[in-house]
């Protein structure tokens, strides 16, 4: 199991960018760059989902969308990964458990969009991933508003780094969560398959 995931040190931090990326854009990469600038990370990991619990329909093949992620996203700290089909999750929750046990001294950090964190409270087990690792949550268009006033960012107010300390989120105890913005990118999966841009 171990030769087949990604290999990293205790002791370092580790950004997970989870998601069907159906298809991987531009938009992913800027969100991935703005958080190895903001939080303090050492690499980043994206987590290709087998399949997204929330969306009714399925996404493209996995290894379409890998070898798509890995054609957008080029960056020496930055890996793409099945790790979710490989270790068997698909929920967020359990995913870090899994990653938890494999990594012992590994210090993991949930990144995702603002537009994740408006919903947030919808995923499964939301209160418990917030627990168990700090969350980087990463300004897109449109949704900076909404995720401020989510329930989420309500309930854990008390827990939020000011965004000038973002670089000590990962070394942070959980719950705690950091809201930065990045340079505004409209790219979206939904927008590139209604134009016909990603085929499945």
């Amino acid at each position: 199991m171990r030769a087949e995931i990604p290999h990293a040190r205790a002791g370092q931090v580790i950004g997970l960018l989870g998601g069907s990326f159906d298809p991987a854009h531009g938009g992913h990469v800027d969100l991935t760059r703005a958080a190895l600038r903001g939080f303090g990370l050492d690499r980043v990991w994206w987590l290709v989902s087998p399949g997204n619990p929330l969306k009714r329909t399925g996404p493209a093949a996995l290894d379409q969308r890998m070898a798509r992620a890995r054609e957008v996203m080029r960056h020496p700290r930055v890996e793409v990964t099945d790790i979710e089909a490989r270790i068997g999750t698909r929920r967020t929750a359990r995913t870090l458990a899994r990653l938890q046990g494999l990594y012992p001294g590994v210090r993991f950090v949930w990144l995702m969009g603002a537009d994740n964190l408006a919903s947030f409270h919808l995923w499964g087990q939301w209160h418990e991933i917030m627990h168990r690792v700090p969350v980087g949550i990463i300004a897109r268009p449109g949704d900076r508003i909404a995720a401020r006033l989510s329930r989420a960012a309500r309930i854990y107010r008390a827990q939020q780094l000011p965004a000038r300390a973002s670089a000590l989120l990962g070394r942070a105890e959980p719950p705690a969560w950091c809201f930065v913005n990045m340079p505004m990118n409209p790219q979206s999966s939904s927008g590139l398959r209604a134009r016909g841009d990603w085929t499945r």
